[in-house]
């Protein structure tokens, strides 16, 4: 089993910047790809993005360039830079290890 668990989440204005961060604990040698999805209730949930053992990464296309992924390996934690951020990127954040495991979910809400 792979815990994962968000921090960074809050309030920010539209324009604003906010990071987060996801901590992987446990069986976390065989995880090959972490990331982050995001849900607004009433929608499906979305592919923030994504980052892989190797580096590579992949963003939704709502986020390019203005969101960016990083990774450290050793640690086993992703982060999350959030800039320019907009009312329709509030959202629960969750973070995700593989296809199977998840965080609980950290709220951002960015205010216009």
């Amino acid at each position: 089993q792979v815990q994962l668990v968000e921090s960074g989440g809050g309030l920010v204005q539209s324009g604003g910047s906010l990071r987060l961060s996801c901590a992987a604990s446990g069986k976390t040698s065989g995880i090959v790809v972490m990331g982050w999805h995001r849900r607004v209730p009433g929608k499906e949930r979305e592919v923030v993005a994504l980052i892989s053992n190797f580096g590579v990464t992949t963003y939704g296309d709502s986020v390019m360039g203005r969101f960016t992924i990083s990774r450290d390996t050793a640690k086993n934690t992703i982060d999350l830079q959030m800039n320019n951020l907009k009312p329709e990127d509030t959202a629960v954040y969750y973070c995700y290890a593989n296809s199977n495991f998840w965080g609980h979910g950290i709220q951002v809400t960015v205010s216009s």
